[in-house]
Protein backbone atom coordinates (compact mmCIF):
# COMPACT_ATOMS: atom_id res chain seq x y z
CA UNK A 1 0.00 0.00 0.00
CA UNK A 2 1.29 3.55 -1.11
CA UNK A 3 0.99 5.76 2.30
CA UNK A 4 1.28 9.56 2.55
CA UNK A 5 1.99 11.93 4.73
CA UNK A 6 -0.94 14.06 7.07
CA UNK A 7 1.32 17.78 6.75
CA UNK A 8 0.31 19.03 10.47
CA UNK A 9 0.53 15.71 12.18
CA UNK A 10 2.79 13.41 10.51
CA UNK A 11 0.50 10.52 10.41
CA UNK A 12 1.14 8.24 7.24
CA UNK A 13 -2.00 7.35 6.12
CA UNK A 14 -3.03 4.80 3.53
CA UNK A 15 -3.67 6.39 -0.26
CA UNK A 16 -6.96 4.38 -0.43
CA UNK A 17 -9.56 4.64 2.38
CA UNK A 18 -12.59 2.83 3.16
CA UNK A 19 -15.42 4.43 3.31
CA UNK A 20 -18.76 3.20 4.98
CA UNK A 21 -21.37 4.81 3.22
CA UNK A 22 -22.23 1.60 0.63
CA UNK A 23 -21.28 -1.54 3.01
CA UNK A 24 -22.36 -4.87 1.68
CA UNK A 25 -26.31 -5.37 2.45
CA UNK A 26 -28.59 -8.05 2.78
CA UNK A 27 -31.98 -7.70 2.69
CA UNK A 28 -31.91 -4.19 3.08
CA UNK A 29 -29.46 -4.12 6.20
CA UNK A 30 -25.80 -4.12 6.73
CA UNK A 31 -24.66 -8.15 5.81
CA UNK A 32 -22.26 -7.80 8.65
CA UNK A 33 -20.64 -10.76 8.08
CA UNK A 34 -19.39 -9.63 4.77
CA UNK A 35 -18.80 -6.13 5.31
CA UNK A 36 -16.79 -7.16 8.06
CA UNK A 37 -14.92 -9.61 6.15
CA UNK A 38 -14.45 -7.29 3.98
CA UNK A 39 -13.21 -4.20 5.98
CA UNK A 40 -10.91 -6.73 7.85
CA UNK A 41 -9.35 -7.83 4.92
CA UNK A 42 -9.21 -4.34 3.27
CA UNK A 43 -7.07 -3.64 6.53
CA UNK A 44 -4.28 -6.30 6.53
CA UNK A 45 -4.07 -5.46 3.20
CA UNK A 46 -2.36 -1.80 4.13
CA UNK A 47 -5.52 0.24 4.36
CA UNK A 48 -5.42 2.32 7.64
CA UNK A 49 -8.15 5.10 7.40
CA UNK A 50 -11.77 4.19 7.90
CA UNK A 51 -14.29 6.76 6.95
CA UNK A 52 -18.33 6.83 8.27
CA UNK A 53 -20.97 9.18 9.11
CA UNK A 54 -24.19 9.23 11.62
CA UNK A 55 -26.69 8.81 9.15
CA UNK A 56 -24.67 6.19 6.77
CA UNK A 57 -26.90 3.06 6.57
CA UNK A 58 -29.64 4.89 8.60
CA UNK A 59 -27.66 5.75 11.20
CA UNK A 60 -26.35 1.92 11.82
CA UNK A 61 -23.00 2.35 10.31
CA UNK A 62 -21.08 3.47 13.43
CA UNK A 63 -22.88 1.05 15.33
CA UNK A 64 -21.26 -1.82 12.66
CA UNK A 65 -17.97 -0.38 12.81
CA UNK A 66 -18.05 -0.70 16.35
CA UNK A 67 -18.16 -4.36 16.26
CA UNK A 68 -16.13 -4.48 12.92
CA UNK A 69 -13.16 -3.21 14.65
CA UNK A 70 -13.07 -5.28 17.36
CA UNK A 71 -10.70 -8.44 17.82
CA UNK A 72 -7.48 -5.25 17.74
CA UNK A 73 -8.41 -3.79 14.39
CA UNK A 74 -9.56 -0.21 15.95
CA UNK A 75 -5.81 0.11 16.94
CA UNK A 76 -4.56 -0.64 13.35
CA UNK A 77 -6.45 2.15 11.73
CA UNK A 78 -7.84 6.30 11.98
CA UNK A 79 -11.21 6.35 12.41
CA UNK A 80 -13.55 9.23 10.81
CA UNK A 81 -16.96 10.02 11.65
CA UNK A 82 -18.64 13.29 10.84
CA UNK A 83 -21.25 15.98 13.25
CA UNK A 84 -24.62 16.19 11.07
CA UNK A 85 -25.11 20.01 11.03
CA UNK A 86 -29.08 18.85 10.41
CA UNK A 87 -29.46 17.70 13.93
CA UNK A 88 -27.75 20.35 15.63
CA UNK A 89 -30.18 22.78 16.91
CA UNK A 90 -28.15 23.80 20.25
CA UNK A 91 -24.72 24.06 21.31
CA UNK A 92 -25.05 20.89 23.56
CA UNK A 93 -26.07 18.92 20.77
CA UNK A 94 -22.42 19.16 19.58
CA UNK A 95 -21.51 17.21 22.93
CA UNK A 96 -24.42 15.01 22.93
CA UNK A 97 -24.32 13.68 19.36
CA UNK A 98 -20.23 13.50 19.75
CA UNK A 99 -20.82 10.85 22.66
CA UNK A 100 -23.20 9.06 21.26
CA UNK A 101 -20.84 8.43 18.28
CA UNK A 102 -18.15 7.32 20.59
CA UNK A 103 -20.63 4.62 22.30
CA UNK A 104 -21.74 3.41 18.68
CA UNK A 105 -18.31 3.34 17.59
CA UNK A 106 -17.14 1.59 21.04
CA UNK A 107 -14.18 3.75 20.92
CA UNK A 108 -13.07 6.90 23.53
CA UNK A 109 -11.88 8.80 20.74
CA UNK A 110 -12.38 10.06 16.82
CA UNK A 111 -9.34 10.17 15.34
CA UNK A 112 -10.29 12.20 12.23
CA UNK A 113 -13.70 14.01 13.22
CA UNK A 114 -15.63 16.51 10.63
CA UNK A 115 -18.22 19.02 10.14
CA UNK A 116 -20.40 17.01 7.97
CA UNK A 117 -21.70 18.38 4.11
CA UNK A 118 -20.89 22.00 4.73
CA UNK A 119 -21.88 24.84 2.97
CA UNK A 120 -22.93 28.40 3.09
CA UNK A 121 -26.01 28.05 5.53
CA UNK A 122 -25.00 25.12 7.77
CA UNK A 123 -21.07 27.02 8.00
CA UNK A 124 -22.91 30.11 9.12
CA UNK A 125 -25.63 28.23 11.73
CA UNK A 126 -22.71 25.99 12.71
CA UNK A 127 -20.41 29.00 13.80
CA UNK A 128 -23.44 31.05 15.19
CA UNK A 129 -23.72 28.11 17.59
CA UNK A 130 -20.21 28.10 18.58
CA UNK A 131 -18.91 25.17 16.45
CA UNK A 132 -15.36 26.33 17.06
CA UNK A 133 -15.33 26.26 20.78
CA UNK A 134 -16.88 22.79 20.69
CA UNK A 135 -14.10 21.85 18.53
CA UNK A 136 -11.60 22.80 20.78
CA UNK A 137 -13.26 21.57 24.19
CA UNK A 138 -13.39 18.33 22.28
CA UNK A 139 -9.83 18.20 21.23
CA UNK A 140 -8.74 19.21 24.84
CA UNK A 141 -11.05 16.51 26.18
CA UNK A 142 -9.54 13.75 24.07
CA UNK A 143 -12.65 12.69 22.55
CA UNK A 144 -11.26 13.87 18.68
CA UNK A 145 -7.99 13.95 18.00
CA UNK A 146 -7.56 16.34 14.51
CA UNK A 147 -10.75 18.39 13.41
CA UNK A 148 -11.88 18.89 9.77
CA UNK A 149 -14.99 19.31 7.53
CA UNK A 150 -16.44 17.82 4.65
CA UNK A 151 -17.43 19.98 1.91
CA UNK A 152 -20.16 20.40 -0.93
CA UNK A 153 -20.72 24.48 -1.36
CA UNK A 154 -19.23 27.19 -3.27
CA UNK A 155 -15.59 27.79 -4.04
CA UNK A 156 -15.73 31.40 -1.39
CA UNK A 157 -17.15 29.39 1.25
CA UNK A 158 -14.64 27.00 0.89
CA UNK A 159 -12.08 28.93 1.24
CA UNK A 160 -13.56 31.13 4.42
CA UNK A 161 -14.09 28.05 6.30
CA UNK A 162 -10.29 27.07 5.40
CA UNK A 163 -9.30 30.33 6.54
CA UNK A 164 -11.29 30.44 10.13
CA UNK A 165 -9.95 27.39 11.65
CA UNK A 166 -6.47 25.32 12.18
CA UNK A 167 -8.00 22.37 10.74
CA UNK A 168 -5.63 19.36 10.19
CA UNK A 169 -7.77 18.44 7.13
CA UNK A 170 -10.67 18.40 4.65
CA UNK A 171 -12.82 16.47 2.88
CA UNK A 172 -14.18 17.45 -1.22
CA UNK A 173 -15.47 15.84 -4.05
CA UNK A 174 -12.96 15.21 -6.63
CA UNK A 175 -12.89 13.60 -9.97
CA UNK A 176 -11.84 14.95 -13.49
CA UNK A 177 -15.48 15.77 -14.18
CA UNK A 178 -15.70 18.06 -10.93
CA UNK A 179 -12.36 20.08 -11.09
CA UNK A 180 -14.58 22.96 -11.24
CA UNK A 181 -17.63 21.75 -9.38
CA UNK A 182 -17.78 23.00 -5.45
CA UNK A 183 -14.05 23.19 -4.15
CA UNK A 184 -12.72 21.96 -7.03
CA UNK A 185 -8.79 22.21 -8.27
CA UNK A 186 -8.72 25.55 -7.16
CA UNK A 187 -9.56 24.30 -3.51
CA UNK A 188 -7.71 21.33 -3.84
CA UNK A 189 -4.68 23.21 -3.72
CA UNK A 190 -5.75 26.17 -1.86
CA UNK A 191 -6.03 24.00 1.39
CA UNK A 192 -2.86 22.39 0.61
CA UNK A 193 -1.23 25.48 0.47
CA UNK A 194 -2.19 25.71 4.09
CA UNK A 195 -0.87 22.18 5.10
CA UNK A 196 -4.08 20.82 5.23
CA UNK A 197 -4.90 17.24 3.94
CA UNK A 198 -7.51 17.12 1.66
CA UNK A 199 -9.26 13.43 1.67
CA UNK A 200 -11.49 13.04 -1.43
CA UNK A 201 -14.54 11.27 -1.91
CA UNK A 202 -16.66 10.70 -4.99
CA UNK A 203 -13.75 9.71 -6.80
CA UNK A 204 -15.99 7.59 -9.53
CA UNK A 205 -19.32 9.99 -9.09
CA UNK A 206 -21.44 7.81 -7.34
CA UNK A 207 -20.31 4.55 -9.72
CA UNK A 208 -20.73 7.30 -13.40
CA UNK A 209 -16.97 7.06 -14.04
CA UNK A 210 -16.68 3.36 -13.36
CA UNK A 211 -20.50 1.74 -13.98
CA UNK A 212 -21.97 1.35 -17.72
CA UNK A 213 -19.87 4.19 -19.98
CA UNK A 214 -21.17 5.87 -22.65
CA UNK A 215 -20.42 4.34 -25.76
CA UNK A 216 -17.96 7.29 -26.69
CA UNK A 217 -16.07 7.15 -23.64
CA UNK A 218 -15.50 3.12 -23.97
CA UNK A 219 -13.76 4.10 -27.04
CA UNK A 220 -11.29 6.54 -25.88
CA UNK A 221 -10.30 4.33 -23.41
CA UNK A 222 -9.74 1.14 -25.83
CA UNK A 223 -7.12 2.95 -27.41
CA UNK A 224 -4.96 3.28 -24.37
CA UNK A 225 -1.72 1.73 -24.63
CA UNK A 226 -1.96 0.08 -21.03
CA UNK A 227 -5.18 -1.12 -20.94
CA UNK A 228 -6.98 -0.41 -17.43
CA UNK A 229 -10.53 0.01 -16.54
CA UNK A 230 -12.38 2.97 -15.98
CA UNK A 231 -12.49 2.91 -12.23
CA UNK A 232 -8.66 2.18 -12.29
CA UNK A 233 -8.19 5.33 -14.67
CA UNK A 234 -10.24 7.55 -12.48
CA UNK A 235 -8.74 6.70 -9.27
CA UNK A 236 -5.05 7.23 -10.53
CA UNK A 237 -6.04 10.70 -11.99
CA UNK A 238 -7.10 11.65 -8.49
CA UNK A 239 -4.29 10.14 -6.96
CA UNK A 240 -1.75 11.80 -9.80
CA UNK A 241 -2.38 15.03 -7.97
CA UNK A 242 0.73 15.38 -4.99
CA UNK A 243 -2.37 18.21 -2.86
CA UNK A 244 -4.63 14.53 -2.24
CA UNK A 245 -3.92 12.58 0.95
CA UNK A 246 -6.38 9.94 0.84
CA UNK A 247 -8.75 8.93 -1.46
CA UNK A 248 -12.10 7.19 -0.25
CA UNK A 249 -13.71 4.52 -2.12
CA UNK A 250 -17.29 2.89 -0.96
CA UNK A 251 -16.33 -0.37 -1.33
CA UNK A 252 -18.78 -3.16 -0.92
CA UNK A 253 -17.45 -5.60 -3.83
CA UNK A 254 -14.22 -8.03 -3.50
CA UNK A 255 -12.94 -7.53 -6.77
CA UNK A 256 -13.65 -3.61 -6.85
CA UNK A 257 -11.77 -4.04 -3.40
CA UNK A 258 -8.86 -5.67 -4.71
CA UNK A 259 -8.58 -3.82 -8.17
CA UNK A 260 -8.64 -0.37 -6.05
CA UNK A 261 -5.77 -1.81 -3.40
CA UNK A 262 -3.72 -2.61 -6.53
CA UNK A 263 -4.01 0.75 -8.00
CA UNK A 264 -3.53 3.00 -5.33
CA UNK A 265 0.38 0.75 -4.37
CA UNK A 266 1.55 2.90 -7.84
CA UNK A 267 -1.17 5.62 -8.31
CA UNK A 268 1.58 7.25 -7.14
CA UNK A 269 1.46 11.70 -7.60
CA UNK A 270 2.82 12.71 -11.11
CA UNK A 271 3.02 8.83 -12.37
CA UNK A 272 0.45 9.90 -15.23
CA UNK A 273 1.99 10.08 -18.26
CA UNK A 274 1.43 12.77 -20.71
CA UNK A 275 -0.94 10.67 -23.03
CA UNK A 276 -3.02 9.03 -20.65
CA UNK A 277 -3.85 13.15 -19.21
CA UNK A 278 -4.72 14.08 -22.62
CA UNK A 279 -7.06 10.47 -22.93
CA UNK A 280 -8.29 11.98 -19.73
CA UNK A 281 -9.25 15.85 -20.90
CA UNK A 282 -11.03 13.89 -23.69
CA UNK A 283 -13.04 11.54 -21.42
CA UNK A 284 -13.86 15.02 -19.79
CA UNK A 285 -14.63 16.59 -22.62
CA UNK A 286 -17.18 13.80 -24.25
CA UNK A 287 -19.10 13.53 -20.77
CA UNK A 288 -19.72 17.75 -20.29
CA UNK A 289 -20.48 17.63 -24.01
CA UNK A 290 -23.09 14.64 -23.26
CA UNK A 291 -24.64 16.96 -19.98
CA UNK A 292 -27.89 17.76 -20.02
CA UNK A 293 -26.94 21.55 -18.91
CA UNK A 294 -23.53 22.73 -19.73
CA UNK A 295 -23.22 24.43 -15.86
CA UNK A 296 -19.79 24.80 -14.23
CA UNK A 297 -21.06 25.72 -11.16
CA UNK A 298 -19.32 28.88 -10.75
CA UNK A 299 -22.30 30.11 -8.61
CA UNK A 300 -22.07 33.62 -10.33
CA UNK A 301 -26.09 32.85 -10.38
CA UNK A 302 -26.06 32.50 -6.40
CA UNK A 303 -27.91 33.31 -4.21
CA UNK A 304 -31.46 33.06 -5.98
CA UNK A 305 -33.76 35.02 -4.40
CA UNK A 306 -36.00 31.92 -3.81
CA UNK A 307 -33.97 30.06 -2.94
CA UNK A 308 -32.90 27.40 -5.55
CA UNK A 309 -29.59 25.94 -5.62
CA UNK A 310 -29.29 26.62 -9.00
CA UNK A 311 -25.84 24.76 -9.47
CA UNK A 312 -26.84 21.76 -7.08
CA UNK A 313 -30.04 21.28 -9.42
CA UNK A 314 -27.95 20.98 -12.66
CA UNK A 315 -25.24 18.56 -10.73
CA UNK A 316 -27.86 16.31 -10.18
CA UNK A 317 -29.78 16.60 -13.09
CA UNK A 318 -26.53 16.25 -14.90
CA UNK A 319 -25.70 13.31 -13.15
CA UNK A 320 -29.14 11.62 -13.30
CA UNK A 321 -29.18 11.31 -17.39
CA UNK A 322 -25.27 10.67 -17.85
CA UNK A 323 -25.18 7.39 -16.26
CA UNK A 324 -24.54 7.73 -12.60
CA UNK A 325 -26.82 6.56 -9.93
CA UNK A 326 -30.06 7.50 -10.13
CA UNK A 327 -31.48 6.44 -7.20
CA UNK A 328 -28.66 8.85 -5.42
CA UNK A 329 -29.88 11.68 -7.77
CA UNK A 330 -33.35 11.49 -6.90
CA UNK A 331 -32.52 11.38 -3.02
CA UNK A 332 -30.07 13.88 -3.02
CA UNK A 333 -32.80 16.35 -5.04
CA UNK A 334 -35.01 14.76 -2.10
CA UNK A 335 -33.33 16.29 0.63
CA UNK A 336 -33.77 19.72 -1.51
CA UNK A 337 -36.98 19.07 -1.76
CA UNK A 338 -38.12 18.44 1.91
CA UNK A 339 -35.95 21.06 3.54
CA UNK A 340 -33.33 19.02 5.42
CA UNK A 341 -30.79 21.05 4.98
CA UNK A 342 -32.90 23.85 6.98
CA UNK A 343 -35.00 24.81 4.04
CA UNK A 344 -36.18 24.26 0.52
CA UNK A 345 -33.86 24.71 -2.56
CA UNK A 346 -35.39 22.47 -5.29
CA UNK A 347 -36.12 23.34 -8.78
CA UNK A 348 -39.65 24.35 -7.80
CA UNK A 349 -39.07 27.17 -6.03
CA UNK A 350 -37.86 29.32 -9.18
CA UNK A 351 -40.70 32.38 -10.02
CA UNK A 352 -39.01 32.95 -13.47
CA UNK A 353 -37.22 36.53 -11.98
CA UNK A 354 -34.58 36.23 -14.45
CA UNK A 355 -31.60 37.46 -12.38
CA UNK A 356 -29.88 34.13 -12.58
CA UNK A 357 -29.94 34.35 -16.76
CA UNK A 358 -28.21 38.14 -16.29
CA UNK A 359 -25.45 36.78 -14.17
CA UNK A 360 -24.95 33.22 -15.77
CA UNK A 361 -21.79 33.39 -17.75
CA UNK A 362 -22.31 30.47 -19.90
CA UNK A 363 -25.55 31.96 -20.86
CA UNK A 364 -27.81 29.04 -19.79
CA UNK A 365 -31.68 29.47 -20.32
CA UNK A 366 -32.27 28.38 -16.42
CA UNK A 367 -35.62 29.03 -15.47
CA UNK A 368 -36.64 26.80 -19.13
CA UNK A 369 -33.60 24.13 -17.51
CA UNK A 370 -34.74 24.45 -14.06
CA UNK A 371 -38.44 22.93 -15.63
CA UNK A 372 -36.87 20.23 -16.83
CA UNK A 373 -35.16 19.56 -13.54
CA UNK A 374 -38.50 19.67 -11.74
CA UNK A 375 -40.22 17.52 -14.04
CA UNK A 376 -37.32 15.20 -14.40
CA UNK A 377 -36.27 14.89 -10.42
CA UNK A 378 -39.70 16.66 -8.52
CA UNK A 379 -41.97 14.26 -9.46
CA UNK A 380 -44.02 10.95 -7.71
CA UNK A 381 -40.95 8.77 -7.75
CA UNK A 382 -38.76 11.23 -5.81
CA UNK A 383 -41.49 12.03 -3.43
CA UNK A 384 -42.60 8.42 -2.19
CA UNK A 385 -38.51 8.43 -1.33
CA UNK A 386 -38.99 11.03 0.79
CA UNK A 387 -40.43 9.33 4.23
CA UNK A 388 -37.16 6.91 4.04
CA UNK A 389 -34.66 10.01 3.32
CA UNK A 390 -36.28 11.90 6.20
CA UNK A 391 -35.39 8.22 8.46
CA UNK A 392 -32.22 8.47 7.07
CA UNK A 393 -31.39 12.85 7.97
CA UNK A 394 -33.47 12.51 11.05
CA UNK A 395 -33.17 15.62 13.83
CA UNK A 396 -32.19 13.62 16.13
CA UNK A 397 -29.18 11.15 16.49
CA UNK A 398 -30.30 8.91 18.60
CA UNK A 399 -28.12 5.63 20.48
Amino acid sequence: MQFRKVPKNGDQLSALGFGAMRLATRRGSIDEERATRQIRDAIDSGINYIDTAAPYHGGESERFLGRALSDGYREKVKLATKLPPWSVKTHEDMDRILDIQLKKLETDHIDYYLLHSLEFSHWKRLLELGVLEFLDSAKAAGKIINAGFSFHGDRRTFMEIIDSYDWVFCQIQYNFLDELNQAGTEGLRYAASKNIAVMVMEPLRGGMLAGKLPKEVGQIYSHAKTKRSAAEWALRWVGNHPEVTVVLSGMNNEDHIAENLKTCEDALPGSMTTDELVMIEKVTATYKRLMKVGCTACGYCMPCPFGVNIPQCFFLYNDYHMGGNRLMARGFYGLGLMGSMGKRTDASLCRNCGKCVKACPQKIRIPEELKNVRSTLGGLRTRVMIPFIRLMFSSEVKE
